[in-house]
């Protein structure tokens, strides 16, 4: 009898002290939706699927075009890397396929069984190549799907290639979403998933040394993905792709944070596109900057097509898209 008195009273005690708990637990506070610059009209380039655009400015001063392709099957498999280009930015002619798996593949050969939305498929994809013109050739950066990261040499020293991969028994990095960022001082870096980065070495034949993480100073990473890195004058910016905001204001953005250092530390991570994850900055032969484009999100003002709208820097460094005058902002 005393041990069910006991047991009665554990139970009691517990009960009441976790209703006191909940009563005085605060209510959820909705988040605000993040501060974002207004989104002037954006349209694609082209009618083509196409994810994670990139643009490269050749020395021949012609524009070159690549990003993830192969839909509707890219979440699991594609061909390998397209290519387009243009003297114009407006009119893209197609190079076709640069690199395919059965004809240049080394270590991507192999099938990997999916997971998750991917589960009983199997997988084999090139995400996100970004096309980089320097040491008198081109580079790929690119990642397989869930696979690792590397880097291809072009051995014509044209965007066309042929290319050859400078790692070919194995990843550069077990991560997504690879990068190159060449510096002033001939120093070559490589970036990936959300704001890792390690020097290359000079003959470009793999890492220089270990990877580290860089950070804004407001929060943990610029993004979760998609990592960038260029400098403008002489300040380093840190692109990365983020899903903000909640309902219908959760977007996949274009998050950005600068330094006067390549490895920081960096300041505070804010949107500069809305709508435009995954991108990447470039400047045209005229002088003036861009950013890439391709809308991830339910709300973006189109699906996976390649795009780019005219950027702006404010006194304060600051990226945002250029509005011409007259445009309303996209809603």
């Amino acid at each position: 009898m005393q041990k069910t008195c006991f047991v009665l009273a554990l139970a009691v005690t517990v009960l009441v002290g976790s209703l006191a708990f909940a009563a005085e637990k605060p209510e959820a506070v909705p988040q605000a939706p993040p501060a974002r610059p207004p989104l002037p009209p954006v349209q694609p380039l082209f009618d083509f699927p196409v994810r994670d655009t990139c643009v490269c400015v050749g020395p021949d001063g012609t524009y070159y075009l690549t990003g993830t392709t192969g839909f509707p099957q890219w979440w699991e498999t594609n061909e390998g890397i397209r290519v387009w280009k243009s003297k114009d930015l407006k009119n893209w002619e197609p190079l076709g396929l640069v690199w395919t798996f059965e004809k240049d593949g080394t270590w991507q050969k192999a099938f990997k069984e999916g997971a998750g939305r991917s589960a009983g498929k199997k997988r084999r994809a090139i995400w996100a190549p970004e096309l980089h013109y320097f040491k008198g050739t081109f580079w790929v950066a690119y990642c397989v799907n869930y696979g690792g990261t590397g880097v291809l040499k072009s051995t014509s020293g044209k965007a066309e290639g042929p290319y050859v991969d400078i790692k070919p028994d194995g990843p550069l990095t077990p991560q997504i979403d690879a990068s190159l960022f060449a510096d002033d001082d001939g120093k070559v870096y490589f970036v990936y998933q959300n704001g890792k980065i390690a020097r290359m070495k000079d003959d470009m034949t793999g890492l220089a040394e270990e990877p580290r993480q860089l950070a804004p100073a407001n929060a943990r990473q610029v993004g979760f993905e998609g990592a960038f890195i260029t400098k403008i004058g002489k300040r380093y910016y840190l692109v990365c792709a983020d899903f903000l905001g909640q309902g219908k204001d959760r977007m996949y953005d274009c998050v950005v944070a600068s330094a006067d250092s390549v490895y920081g530390p960096y300041g505070d991570r804010y949107v500069a596109v809305a709508h435009g994850g995954h991108n990447m900055l470039f400047k045209d032969l005229q002088g003036q900057w861009w950013a890439t484009f391709f809308g991830n999100d339910a709300t973006a003002p189109f699906r996976e097509r390649p795009a780019m709208l005219r950027i702006s820097i404010d006194k304060e460094g600051r990226v945002s898209p250029l509005m011409p005058a007259g445009d309303a902002p996209v809603k």
